[in-house]
């Protein structure tokens, strides 16, 4: 299984991104570059909610193009959690199950296990105003776990958390990954967070997103444009 963008031209505030690569099924891939260069852009193409202006989206093959986001192979986490503040932790999880929240006993079940497995346990009956920053994102990353999607995205929602609680964040969604064997696509500014998770790195900048290269080999001999966001 693959996911493949196959010459897309997409809009860009006062430029045009090009991408045309293929991601293989379960490699761990940093969208990488300065900010403005689109990086959340291409992302939110792939997931469904942009449209590229040319090209193709293809899974396995299988044009998705013009697919909704909620039809796509893909669960997305963004950096602002979206946790809806009037519905308990378990409920916001389960949404990943089911939107009516008419759960069955083995829903429920599930819901708890999720729970339990991103360091929450217990926590379910509580509101989202009563978590830490950190805790939020859990149950966000929770939720997204319950869509069983092949492939997750990452845009960005571990910026705004400490150094520490960022690897620990990391490191859940590393062996999340390992254990499911989906395919990672995060975008991130910072170079430390892309060498740390990730096998493989997207350049994005000067409007084009190049194929993705083994992500120490990009670090250890910058092109200019990456150079030049390091300050290297």
């Amino acid at each position: 299984m693959s996911i493949t963008l196959d010459s897309i031209k997409l809009s860009h505030g006062e430029f045009t991104l090009t991408a045309d690569f293929k991601i293989k099924e379960g490699q761990k891939v940093a969208l990488l570059g300065p900010s403005g260069g689109g990086k959340s852009t291409l992302l939110s193409t792939i997931a469904g909610f942009k449209t590229p202006d040319m090209g193709r989206i293809l899974y396995n093959e299988i044009d998705i193009t013009n697919m909704p986001p909620a039809k796509r192979p893909i669960a997305l986490l963004f950096q602002e959690h979206n946790l809806f503040p009037h519905l308990s932790v378990e409920k916001n999880i389960a949404l990943g199950i089911n939107t009516t929240l008419r759960l069955s006993a083995l829903d429920i079940k599930v819901v708890k296990d999720a729970l339990y497995r991103v360091g929450l346990d217990g926590q379910g009956h509580k509101m989202p105003s009563e978590l830490s920053g950190g805790q939020q994102q859990r149950v966000a990353l929770a939720r997204c776990l319950l869509r069983k999607q092949p492939i997750l995205c990452l845009d960005e929602p571990f910026a705004a958390l400490g150094p520490a609680l960022k690897r620990e964040m990391l490191d859940l969604v590393n062996e999340i990954i390992d254990s499911t064997k989906a395919t990672l696509l995060m975008v991130t500014h910072q170079p430390e967070d892309a060498s740390y998770i990730t096998d493989q790195t997207v350049l994005v900048a000067d409007g084009k997103a190049h194929s993705p290269i083994e992500t120490t080999k990009l670090l250890a001999n910058p092109p200019i444009a990456l150079a030049q966001y390091l300050g290297t």
